[in-house]
């Protein structure tokens, strides 16, 4: 590839005053309402084409009925009655399950949002990339598991990927400027280190699912923020960008820093930097993807420097959160294995989140399933997914083995609990 920015370049840009048609998948989520709210604040210039869910049927009734919809899915089939008595005698078409959400994907539009949590994007994501000019990924988990299936789409089908992280679409605007492969040093991606990064072993053994919620710097998902505890999430995050970016593994750094106000930054060749900060706040990726190439102005709080002092930076303890060296390890060996530890990964959280397992558990469940997964390469997208569903079978053999009942774990809890006080 002669240049980074090459295959990220607009192949086509949109003519706002036209009006621009958009589609979100998980609008009822963080990011889903975060975007509808900006779509919201300029809706002159929008048409909203498809919307989807996956059980909050109220909600998704009414985002349709506010921004007069085409069509509304719900993943959960058990739902479709019910959003279809709540969408009355509205025009909107309604659709469920995995087809249905396909077929809203699959909705011609200029600008489509994937802000599905989860594996569950995959399938969607590849139906949108057919039909859509601009793909924004909210979901990270399209990429880890079926990276190379994605791009390729996207490639075919002329269309712009554009990801809405906050580190990656920094490294993304970055790298916009005709950058080429062999400029780039390395590039940084940054992680909050999440609310435990300064506890100690013991301190470990003992946090709570609501502990681990409480995220001290960004407003997100359930998912995503355990995956911010356990710095699963920059695991993934640096397969995510191995795709996006088209870089080896060694050259894809990790930097603690609390504040989360560097976001990404591309080292050079020549010694020099540059990074993009701001304030951690998702209306900036969002309004900068909605709006590319242009930008538009946000009602996010302006960067001040010199009232801001001082930001901090670290190495990672890959020994405390091990999650990071095994997302590295995954990464080389390729192939089924970034399936197998996502899928894992979803499981072990859930079940920490269903009071199953303790905090401590997730990783070493993941690496667990890893060590007895056989290498198998170059999967097709059912292959991938089944993959997914053997991979996820085998985690929860492994939970329940750990804790063959719910009192064992409660007694557990209650004695780390007791000795950690």
């Amino acid at each position: 590839m002669a240049a980074v920015s090459g295959y990220f370049e607009i192949l086509m840009i949109i003519n706002k005053d036209a009006g621009k048609t958009v589609s979100i998948l998980g609008s009822t989520g963080v990011i889903g309402r975060r975007t509808l709210r900006l779509l919201n604040l300029d809706k002159k210039h929008y048409k909203v084409i498809a919307l989807t869910a996956n059980q909050n049927f109220t909600l998704l009734a009414q985002q349709a009925r506010l921004t007069q919809a085409e069509i509304v899915a719900v993943a959960d089939s058990s739902c479709y009655k019910a959003l279809k008595q709540e969408l009355g005698s509205s025009n909107v078409e309604i659709l469920a399950g995995k087809e249905g959400l396909k077929y809203a994907a699959s909705a011609a539009a200029d600008w489509v949002m994937s802000a599905i949590t989860g594996f569950a994007a995959l399938a969607p994501t590849m139906a949108a990339i057919r039909h859509c000019k601009t793909l924004v990924l909210a979901n990270k988990e399209a990429l880890v598991c079926a990276g190379q299936l994605l791009i390729a789409a996207a490639k075919a089908n002329k269309v712009n990927l554009i990801p809405v992280d906050s580190e990656h679409n920094a490294i993304f605007q970055i790298l916009q400027n005709n950058v080429s492969q062999k400029q780039i040093e390395s590039i940084t991606l940054t992680a909050s280190g999440g609310p435990f990064y300064q506890y100690t072993p013991q301190q470990m053994q003992s946090i709570t699912p609501e502990q681990a919620l409480s995220h001290p710097t960004w407003g997100m998902g359930q998912k995503i923020t355990i995956d911010s505890a356990t710095i699963m999430n920059k695991g993934l995050e640096i397969i995510e960008a191995c795709h996006l970016f088209s870089l080896p593994p060694s050259q894809i750094k990790v930097a603690i820093h609390p504040e989360s106000i560097l976001h990404g930054l591309v080292s050079f060749c020549d010694g020099s930097a540059t990074a993009v900060l701001s304030h951690p706040d998702m209306d900036i990726p969002i309004s900068t993807s909605l709006s590319w190439p242009q930008r538009t102005a946000t009602q996010a709080q302006k960067l001040d420097l010199a009232r801001l002092g001082k930001i901090n930076f670290m190495e990672p303890d890959e020994q405390r959160f091990p999650a990071l060296k095994l997302a590295r390890e995954v990464l080389e060996k390729r192939g089924n294995y970034p399936i197998v530890l996502n899928a894992a990964n979803e499981v072990a959280v859930q079940a920490f989140l269903d009071h199953k397992i303790k905090f401590l558990d997730i990783v070493q469940v993941v690496e667990e399933v890893i060590g007895k997964t056989t290498h198998q390469v170059n999967l097709s997208l059912p292959e991938i997914i089944q993959q997914d569903k053997a991979a996820r079978q085998d985690v929860r053999k492994i939970i329940n083995s750990l804790y063959p009942s719910k009192q064992e774990y409660k007694t557990k809890r209650l004695r780390l609990l007791y000795a950690s006080s």
